[in-house]
């Protein structure tokens, strides 16, 4: 015969209450919340476009520095803003979630830095004139 937990006398021990009183309800963004996050996802957008098409920095590579940068302040900006992720709520849980986006990300751009710099290297570069005669065939 099973013994539920009644039977045991659990339901005067205030460990298994199962009251939501005191317990904290998940935070809901407000409007000026999101119009925040809104806008600092847009300047964060428009910035790196505006790096890249008016060639604002000479090195190509403190260009991509520079917009990797700002590409990891707009997770960052989408996990607080939109995501409501901070270091209290949920128990501790954001944290690992935290974690685990940063690991995904470390390896999502370094990635596509390896792949893209590796088919720079290996492609088949022809020279100006080569390419130019093969193109007005």
């Amino acid at each position: 015969m099973s013994s539920t937990p009644e039977d045991q006398g659990y339901q005067s021990d205030p460990r298994y209450l199962h009251s939501h009183e005191g317990a904290q309800e998940p935070e809901h963004g407000t409007l000026k919340g999101y119009l925040t996050g809104f806008v600092l996802a847009a300047i964060l957008t428009v910035i790196p476009f505006w790096l890249v098409m008016g060639h604002v920095i000479e090195s190509d590579a403190v260009t991509t520095v520079v917009v990797l940068a700002l590409a990891a302040v707009q997770i960052f900006v989408h996990m607080v803003y939109f995501l409501h992720m901070n270091s209290n709520s949920e128990g501790g849980w954001n944290l690992m979630a935290l974690v685990f986006t940063l690991i995904i990300v470390v390896v999502t751009l370094a990635g596509a830095l390896w792949v893209m710099y590796n088919m720079n290297t290996n492609m088949m570069h022809l020279p100006p004139m080569r390419a130019e005669t093969l193109l007005h065939r």
